[in-house]
């Protein structure tokens, strides 16, 4: 139950004059009376709360940034019309904020034994499952005096995908996949490492490429042709350990990590390649195999949206037997983690041999771009002190990427906006090149 503010201004503007002529108790009963006789009208008048049937559907799935319209249906099984303010509760990063309140609120009139629909246009501000809270409705008499209220619980969830920003660069990378297939019109053949067929040999082809054993069962010379490796496997190994955790401008490097990743894994299944996720921290936090080129990229971006960054240290040795486990044969596993002196050496270096004997190994780490304007920093002594300690910084991360280089891993150390062009130009590269 509720009293309105409009039953609490007469009931003042009611005993003002009692107050100023004849203040008695008598005379606040005379007017208070017939206003609470209206209250319990109004009140037995208004819509029942509990008996209202509610129902919702709508979108399950958004990515962040994008918005989320969940439609509520309110049935009115009563015989008396529902006149009623209605709010729809959920966590509070499911809008943007000041949004919440005008976003989540609602008026609604429904006549007897008919129904309304109400949507909530969500806009979350994280990724993750937003699960719905109650529903909570304030149903009115006709004379807005007093009002019934109640909550229903209404179970709803919606999954906040990653926002995969780095798929502009798509169309890019795949021309240049295009390119190294031969299947554009550039003046070069395209390279690659394995054999594709046997055609005629014009002016300017390679004589390295003219097979000799084709070109003696026929007349004219033949030339053999190229095309990037085909059908090999990648295991994305995304670190969600401590260091993920921390923040480069407005997001986590676990963020950053897995758009990168994202990605890598869009051009690879495009190439014909297979992709599989693995993340790890010091147990298994996702993991997608086996899946086909096209389902690929849906899978990967559910696995990823609940993934969140454990203030614990990554497990390096459980971390390299599980993703030795899930590759069995030779590989391109990408490792996704930070080039930060102590988890690398203490960690990583120890048993990256494991990995560089039996795969090719590709490391990407998301560098702070704040360093570099540190490092550029001048005018007065605190600013020198920090471009000292940006430079310091950066070549401690320089000696850490040349030790994994000197082991064979191919590494690429870039800014958030950055990472993600640059992991899909590395993996390009191996492709060409035949490593993988």
């Amino acid at each position: 139950m509720a009293l309105t503010g409009r039953a609490a201004l007469l009931a003042a503007l009611g005993s003002l004059p009692v107050g100023i002529w004849d203040p008695s108790w008598a005379g606040i009963l005379a007017v208070n009376a017939p206003l609470a006789v209206a209250c319990a009208c109004d009140f037995a008048l208004a819509a029942p709360v509990r008996r209202l049937g509610l129902t919702r559907s709508g979108d399950t799935s958004a990515r962040l940034g994008d918005t989320a319209d969940v439609t509520l249906t309110v049935t009115n099984t009563s015989g008396r019309p529902l006149r009623a303010h209605l709010r729809d509760a959920w966590p509070p990063s499911s809008w943007q904020p000041g949004t919440e309140v005008t976003a989540s609120r609602h008026r609604l009139r429904v006549p007897a034994g008919e129904r309304r629909r109400a949507t909530t246009r969500l806009r979350p501000t994280r990724r993750g499952d937003r699960q719905s809270d109650r529903v909570t409705i304030r149903s009115y008499g006709p004379l807005g005096l007093f009002a019934r209220q109640g909550t229903h619980k209404v179970p709803w969830t919606v999954r906040v995908l990653p926002p995969f920003t780095s798929r502009k660069h798509l169309p890019s990378k795949l021309a240049r996949l295009r390119e190294l297939d031969g299947r554009t019109s550039v003046l070069t053949r395209g390279e690659g490492t394995e054999f594709d067929s046997l055609r005629e040999y014009v002016p300017g082809d390679d004589t390295r490429s003219i097979d000799w054993r084709a070109t003696a069962r026929q007349t004219t010379v033949a030339v053999r042709t190229w095309r990037p490796e085909r059908d090999r496997h990648i295991l994305l190994v995304l670190d969600t350990g401590r260091t993920s955790a921390g923040r480069v401008g407005d997001a986590p490097r676990l963020d950053a990590s897995m758009d990168a990743a994202l990605l890598l894994a869009a051009l690879a299944s495009r190439a014909g390649d297979r992709v599989d996720l693995l993340a790890y921290d010091r147990r298994v936090r996702a993991l997608v195999q086996g899946r086909s080129a096209g389902d690929v990229l849906p899978s990967l971006v559910n696995a990823m949206a609940t993934l969140e960054p454990e203030l614990v240290e990554t497990d390096s040795r459980g971390l390299t037997a599980m993703a030795l486990r899930s590759a069995p044969r030779r590989s391109l596993i990408v490792l996704l983690t930070t080039l930060d002196a102590a988890p690398v050496e203490e960690g990583l270096l120890p048993v990256l041999s494991q990995l560089t004997q039996r795969h090719t190994v590709l490391l990407a780490s998301v560098a702070d771009p704040h360093i570099a304007g540190m490092a550029r920093a001048r005018g007065n002594t605190e600013a020198v002190y920090e471009a000292a300690a940006a430079a310091q910084a950066q070549a401690e991360r320089d000696r850490i990427a040349e030790q994994l280089r000197r082991r064979g891993v191919t590494v690429v150390d870039a800014t958030p906006d950055d990472l993600a062009p640059a992991l899909a130009d590395a993996y390009l590269a191996l492709k060409a090149a035949g490593r993988l």
